[in-house]
């Protein structure tokens, strides 16, 4: 059988796969209520606590529903995005706990990172989330209110609360993949997306180091969209920024961390461009942007680590660096025929 068969295959196996455990997830979670008297109880009794503890903010805070949506989400995404972020940035500056290094993706770039280079992107991020995120945020309350979304008090139940997340991961795929997309046609990459990928070995920080305009169409969109789509509670869409932001984090990050989502894939993406846009593989797949990706070491590596021993000793690049010469070639190819403006350089 071809290789390029096999690794079509494999990869569609992987996106199957892909697929199936969320499936599987989903169907554990929405038919545990019905599993047995003492889980439904269990249910009940963490939802009523979170009721309650909900009922105190509210009765704290008020009752004024842009509280929540325009300051509470943005306070949810800037403490989210610093706080993980920033122990990332601890080990990209110090090096510091020397473990972590062994998880590095591509070993001995930004080890450690230099500090001049954090200032533009310092900047940037905030630039980013207080100057363009809190308008974008009124302007997404607007359309909550036009969308009538639930009741601010009453929170929803587990069933819906699980089943909009779910939604919302699939909404934010095919969001994020179009548009990702469209910023790297010729036209666009070299006045707005360019910026985000001087970053050819990325950290977690620089995951919203871009331009405005790539901020809103590229990050913000593909998350709010799947809110306003679902009618979910803002306590849901709160949930749902810590987890995509966490994601975004991962996916940056530069280490392959045990039990974490592989960021193999964005990896990838960033050190040759013109490949995998995606976040699940799934898209990637279908139109056929994960062609190179396949035939490396990276694509065997992209799964999740049950093992404290980094992929990097289990699949080793001994016989091949990060890609082979039938690779390579392929990728050069590929850059001869993109138009100069949308080259990396």
């Amino acid at each position: 059988m071809p290789d390029t068969t096999r690794s079509e295959k494999t990869t569609g196996h992987r996106s199957a796969s892909t697929l199936a455990f969320v499936i599987l997830v989903a169907t554990i979670g929405y038919s545990s209520f019905k599993m047995s008297a003492s889980i439904a109880w269990c249910w009940t009794f963490v939802g009523d606590y979170l009721q309650a503890q909900w009922n105190r903010l509210i009765d704290t805070f008020g009752d004024d529903p842009a509280l929540y949506w325009i300051y509470g989400t943005t306070l949810v995404a800037f403490v989210t995005y610093w706080f993980v972020g920033g122990l990332f940035l601890i080990v990209d500056l110090t090096g510091f706990p020397s473990f972590i290094r062994r998880y590095k993706i591509q070993p001995g770039v930004n080890e450690p990172v230099a500090k001049i280079r954090m200032l533009p992107v310092l900047f940037q991020v905030l630039f980013n989330q207080i100057v363009v995120g809190l308008p974008v945020a009124y302007g997404f309350y607007r359309l909550v209110v036009w969308r009538q979304v639930p009741e601010l008090r009453q929170l929803p139940s587990f069933r819906t609360a699980f089943g909009q997340l779910l939604t919302m991961i699939v909404i934010e795929e095919i969001g994020f993949y179009y548009s990702h997309r469209l910023l790297h046609h010729p036209s666009i990459y070299r006045f707005v997306h360019k910026r985000h990928h001087e970053w050819q070995a990325p950290i977690a920080i620089v995951s919203i180091y871009c331009h405005p305009l790539e901020h809103v169409l590229s990050n913000l969109l593909p998350i709010v969209s799947g809110i306003l789509i679902v009618g979910a509670h803002v306590f849901v869409a709160k949930i749902w920024i810590f987890i995509a932001i966490v994601n975004t984090l991962n996916s940056h990050s530069g280490y392959h961390l045990p039990f974490a989502m592989s960021p193999e894939m964005h990896d990838f993406h960033h050190l040759k461009f013109t490949e995998c846009y995606g976040i699940l593989g799934v898209l990637d797949f279908v139109h056929g942007t994960d062609r190179l990706f396949r035939q490396t070491k990276a694509y065997q590596r992209n799964i999740i680590s049950f093992s404290l021993k980094p992929l990097r000793e289990l699949i080793s690049d001994r016989d091949q660096d990060l890609l082979d010469e039938e690779t390579c070639s392929a990728s050069d190819s590929i850059f001869q025929k993109v138009p100069k403006t949308f080259s990396p350089e």
